[in-house]
């Protein structure tokens, strides 16, 4: 039987969306990025969802890019419209309804930038997030050199983004990553809680104070997404970048003192 890369389950305006890949950590495959970009299209469209809630199925949120489908690129669509993570991308960004997060575990990559453009992003005690970006010889994706900044500050996102390193849900709250930190067990019920909560306000006034928000960072987004493509396109089959898939594929850590010669 298919597995279904992105569960979804409504109950009374809210929606629940569960990444579905828990033997791989929930990492993004075609199947999930193209899942969830559907889900979220249609949650967007459907007037009996006020709010949406997205969690990670199984001990983790996501674990990022599925490095086994990595650089495959996703086959075109007859309506035009982008599939794999260009198409789940545009339709995070253009989401016009009340975003949450539930996370546990690992949220590492896109499992991390995704959450920068969440509304109300509760965390569990074993959330680890990475933006690890640099270490892997690359730039920042998904808006997130802009997004980050514009949640936390510009010099707390800069070492972010300079170090690589781990953000335990502790430090997810006290730099504004994160709303609030519970219990493992409590995070989803805790956000969905408060996702009902919202939903008691009619959908429509919901959808019109989204898109002033939407509307306000706009130009960022796209002005991160323009430099953040260049970028990656530099980088991306670097010597810098070949070295630090080496490295993991050997299980070591890189070599990026080589190229400063």
């Amino acid at each position: 039987m298919t597995r279904v890369p992105v569960l979804r389950e409504l109950d009374d305006g809210v929606l629940l969306l569960t990444l579905n890949r828990a033997e791989k950590k929930n990492a993004f495959d075609d199947a999930q990025w193209d899942g969830l970009r559907d889900a979220l299209r249609a949650a967007a469209a459907d007037p009996a969802v006020a709010c949406a809630v997205v969690t990670g199925a199984g001990g983790d949120f996501s674990a990022g890019q599925d490095l086994g489908s990595f650089g495959r690129a996703a086959a075109p669509r007859a309506d035009g419209r982008a599939n794999g993570y260009p198409g789940c991308m545009e339709a995070l960004i253009a989401f016009d309804k009340p975003l949450l997060a539930a996370v546990r575990g690992v949220g590492v990559g896109i499992g991390a930038t995704f959450l920068f453009h969440c509304d109300i992003v509760y965390v569990g005690a074993s959330a680890r997030l990475r933006l690890p970006f640099v270490s892997l010889g690359l730039v920042p994706e998904g808006a997130s050199s802009f997004m980050l900044a514009a949640v936390i500050g510009a010099r707390r996102a800069a070492e972010l983004f300079y170090t690589a390193e781990w953000i335990d849900a502790a430090r997810a709250v006290e730099t504004g990553i994160a709303t609030r930190a519970f219990s493992d067990s409590e995070v989803l019920p805790a956000a969905l809680a408060k996702a009902r909560e919202i939903a008691r306000h009619p959908v429509r006034a919901l959808q019109e104070t989204k898109r002033t928000l939407l509307l306000a960072r706009a130009p960022g987004i796209e002005a991160a997404l323009r430099a953040e493509e260049l970028g990656m396109r530099q980088m991306a089959g670097s010597p810098e970048n070949a070295e630090a898939i080496r490295a993991f594929l050997e299980k070591r850590a890189p070599d990026f003192a080589q190229f400063r010669q």
